[in-house]
């Protein structure tokens, strides 16, 4: 529900407006903003319904991409995973993690994994995806400081390289449902979408 201001965005990113204009209108085109009727520009409110259907949707092509990545991994590709999945394990370590490079680590660790499914498709898909999710993510981080300590995502992405790593595309496929699954449950269990 957020508004986006087109100057300020401007002026943060150091450019003019007119590729904020062409970002934002691709934005909105991909459903991770939407023009109100009074033509501001904000991020859509989730509702639990939508956000249960995108859970669904993710496991379905994350984890055939997990699937995908165990059979089609390079010697490259493990050695990103496994320094993704070191650098998301060392921050979750930390006292006070910063939440913003969680999310970014998590991120990394995810799009390494999809990455090594070598298919330009299925990264096109989960990219749009993932900015329909983003949102929800980070507003379940900012209301959750303690959310990376309780948090599983450590041992599904430790999964999910090691059957990546032994070419085991079942278990690499069920890692990844089972991380995007209990952040799900999580996130919906703490009322913060409603129907309605």
């Amino acid at each position: 529900g957020e508004k986006l201001s087109l100057r300020t965005t401007a002026d943060a990113l150091g450019v003019s407006m007119t590729p904020v204009r062409e970002a934002v209108a691709r934005l909105v085109s991909d459903g991770a903003l939407e023009t109100t009727p009074n033509r501001a520009i904000r991020v859509p409110i989730m509702s639990a319904s939508q956000f249960r259907d995108l859970t669904k949707a993710r496991i379905a092509i994350e984890g055939h991409a997990a699937a995908e990545a165990a059979r089609h991994r390079s010697d490259q590709d493990i050695a990103r995973l496994r320094e993704a999945d070191r650098a998301f394990g060392a921050l979750r370590r930390l006292r006070k993690p910063d939440l913003a490079q969680a999310v970014e680590l998590n991120k990394e660790f995810h799009f390494a994994l999809y990455t090594a499914a070598s298919s330009v498709v299925l990264i096109d898909i989960i990219r749009s995806l993932w900015l329909k999710a983003g949102p929800v993510l980070n507003l379940d981080l900012r209301a959750n400081s303690d959310r990376i300590a309780k948090s599983r995502a450590v041992e599904f992405h430790g999964a999910a390289l090691e059957a990546v790593i032994a070419g085991n595309a079942d278990v690499a496929r069920n890692a990844i449902a089972e991380d995007i699954g209990t952040a799900s449950d999580f996130i919906l269990s703490h009322g913060r979408l409603v129907d309605g």
